[in-house]
């Protein structure tokens, strides 16, 4: 259930990008397949038990960078200085390369990695930088991403032209809240339905948003000819 979404999600966008050349496209793919590479080490480890290196998968992309990701492919869309952007992207490919040394060489706690969903703060400490990186990553490109959706379709409200980029943005911050909710109270009660449902829902949603966001803007002239 957790990879139905991602996959056509991911390959969709991928075509559009190699079709239409938009940056934002290429990143949210990305981010995409973050979700499916963090769901699938999740469905394993939940299958039959986790090893060390599924969670480390798991914490890395679904904890880590791919809320990050999404906020990157958000600045894209709204951000037309590309050379801020680009700035943007190689502060977060540098971060993500610290991100990713620090989950693959932390020590973790196999004891934790006993339950369905174990938790950051019990696998690898609560003092641990692995874990405190899924907070100072996740949280602030949460907020951002969230609060970019959110003013970019106040811009656009009343604006025939702009319709399905209105809608596509508010589908998007749906959709990352409803995976910011589902996973963080399907893992904190350890209620692997409700993660994985909740996780599943809020893709499916993003993609929505990611492919109303992704058509074609019509002229305001030709969009109040069609009403």
């Amino acid at each position: 259930m957790l990879l139905a979404p991602c996959g056509p999600s991911r390959w969709q966008l991928i075509r559009q990008f190699v079709s239409r050349r938009r940056p934002y496209q290429a990143v949210w793919a990305v981010a995409l397949a973050m979700y499916a590479a963090a769901s699938f080490a999740m469905f394993l480890g939940v299958l039959d038990g986790w090893t060390t290196g599924e969670y480390r998968v798991y914490w890395l992309f679904g904890a880590i960078l791919n809320v990050p990701f999404l906020m990157m492919g958000e600045l894209y869309l709204l951000i037309k200085r590309r050379t801020i952007t680009d700035l943007v992207l190689v502060i977060l490919l540098f971060l993500s390369a610290f991100a990713t040394s620090q989950v693959r060489t932390a020590s973790l706690n196999v004891d934790a990695l006993t339950k369905d969903l174990p938790l950051g703060k019990d696998v690898f400490g609560d003092g641990a930088l692995p874990y405190r990186l899924a907070q100072l990553y996740a949280y602030p490109a949460y907020v951002l991403l969230v609060a970019g959706c959110l003013w970019s379709a106040w811009r656009m409200r009343g604006r025939v032209e702009l319709v399905d980029r209105f809608f596509g943005t508010l589908g998007i911050a749906a959709g990352a809240t409803i995976v910011a909710i589902a996973s963080g109270v399907g893992a904190g009660l350890d209620i692997v339905p409700l993660f994985s449902v909740g996780l599943a829902l809020g893709i499916a949603v993003m993609f929505w948003g990611f492919l109303r966001v992704s058509r074609p803007v019509a002229s305001s002239s030709a969009a109040r000819a069609d009403r």
